[in-house]
C-alpha cells in the first residue's frame, strides 16, 4: 500500500512537472534563425510566422537573418545551439540538400529536432524582357547555341534557385554561366538591369515584376499553378516531362530537444498557421500551407535529403 501511494506520488509529480514545463516556456525571447537575408521569401514567411507565433504564446519570437555558405552557418550554428527550445531554425530545402552538395558540411541531418513543417510554394523561370525568348525552349536552345554564353544569377550556392536551375539543366542539356548572389533580391535587379540574363526565384518576389513588364516568365516550378498565378504555366505543362522544384519552410531546433517543448512548438505553430489573418498572409506569399506535425517534418526532410541526393549525383554537381 505504502509503495503504490509512494508510485502515485511520484507520477503525480512527474505529470506536474512536465505541465509547467509546458506552462512556464517559453519564459524568455526565442531566437528564430533564418539562413537567407532580410526581404527574401524566406525571412517574409519566417517574420510573419515569428510575429504570429508572439501574439499567441506571449513571448517575443524573434527572427535572426545568418547568411553566407548557401544556408551552411545558420545550419551549423543551430545544429551546435543548446537545445532548450529558445535557438530555433526557419529553414529552407538547403538543410536537405547541402550534405550531398558540397564536397563538406560543419553538420548532419541528425544534428536537428524537425517541429513543424509549415508548407511550400514554386519558384519562377524569370528572363530580362529584352532577351528574344518567349519559351523554355527557346531558351534551351540559344542556350545550346552558345554554351555558357546564357548568364544565371542564384540566389546563392545551394539555394532553391541554385538547384531548381540545375535540375531543369539535367533534365534538358541547357548551358549557363552560373553566378550565385547574395540573396534574390540583387539577383533580380541585375537581371531587370540586363547584367545577367536570366534567374530562378519564388513566385512571390517574382510577381510583381512580372506583372509590370520589368520580367517576362518563362514558367513555374510546381507541380500545379500558384493561386497567385494561375495565368502562368508550369514548366511541365510547357513541355519539360516530370519537372518541379519547389521551396519549402520548415522548424527545427537542435538534436535532444525535450519531446514536452518540442509539442508545445509544435501545437503553437499549427494554431499560428491555422489562424486566418496569417493564412491570408502566407498565401499572398504564393504559399500551400502544409501544416505538418514533428513526425510528418521528419519524414518529409528524410525523403528530400534522399530525393536531392539522387539529383545531385546525375547531375554532377558539387561544391567546395
Amino acid at each position: 500500500m505504502r509503495f503504490t501511494t509512494t508510485l502515485a506520488c511520484a507520477t503525480a509529480l512527474t505529470l506536474a512537472a512536465t505541465a509547467a514545463l509546458a506552462q512556464t516556456y517559453p519564459t524568455r525571447p526565442v531566437q528564430m534563425t533564418v539562413a537567407f537575408p532580410a526581404g527574401g521569401s524566406a525571412d517574409i514567411v519566417g517574420r510573419h510566422v515569428a510575429q504570429k507565433l508572439s501574439e499567441q504564446v506571449g513571448q517575443q519570437f524573434v527572427v535572426e537573418n545568418r547568411t553566407g555558405a548557401g544556408g551552411n552557418i545558420a545550419f551549423a550554428h543551430i545544429a551546435t545551439s543548446k537545445n532548450d527550445g529558445y535557438s530555433l531554425l526557419f529553414s529552407t530545402p538547403g538543410i536537405a540538400i547541402n550534405p550531398s552538395l558540397y564536397r563538406k558540411v560543419n553538420y548532419k541531418l541528425e544534428d536537428f529536432t524537425p517541429i513543424a513543417l509549415v508548407g511550400e510554394a514554386p519558384l519562377v523561370l524569370l528572363i530580362n524582357p529584352a532577351l528574344p525568348i518567349k519559351s523554355v525552349a527557346e531558351l534551351v536552345e540559344a542556350s545550346k547555341a552558345k554554351p555558357d554564353a546564357i548568364r544565371f544569377a542564384s540566389s546563392g550556392n545551394g539555394s532553391s534557385s541554385h538547384l531548381a536551375m540545375d535540375v531543369l539543366r539535367a533534365q534538358t542539356g541547357m548551358q549557363y554561366s552560373h553566378i550565385p548572389y547574395r540573396g534574390g533580391g540583387p539577383a533580380m535587379l541585375d537581371v531587370m538591369a540586363g547584367r545577367v540574363d536570366v534567374t530562378m526565384l519564388p513566385i512571390a518576389e517574382s510577381m510583381p515584376f512580372v506583372r509590370d513588364g520589368r520580367l517576362r516568365s518563362l514558367g513555374q516550378t510546381g507541380t500545379k499553378r500558384s493561386p497567385i498565378a494561375t495565368e502562368m504555366p508550369t514548366i511541365e505543362e510547357t513541355g519539360i516531362k516530370d519537372y518541379s522544384s519547389t521551396t519549402w519552410y520548415m522548424v527545427l531546433g537542435p538534436a535532444g530537444m525535450p519531446k514536452e517543448t518540442v509539442d508545445f512548438l509544435q501545437k503553437a505553430i499549427a494554431r499560428a498557421v491555422d489562424s486566418p489573418d496569417l493564412q491570408e498572409k502566407l498565401k499572398a506569399t504564393g504559399m500551400t500551407v502544409m501544416n505538418g506535425n514533428a513526425e510528418q517534418a521528419t519524414a518529409f526532410l528524410k525523403s528530400e535529403h534522399l530525393k536531392w541526393a539522387e539529383r545531385i549525383k546525375a547531375s554532377g554537381t558539387i561544391l567546395e
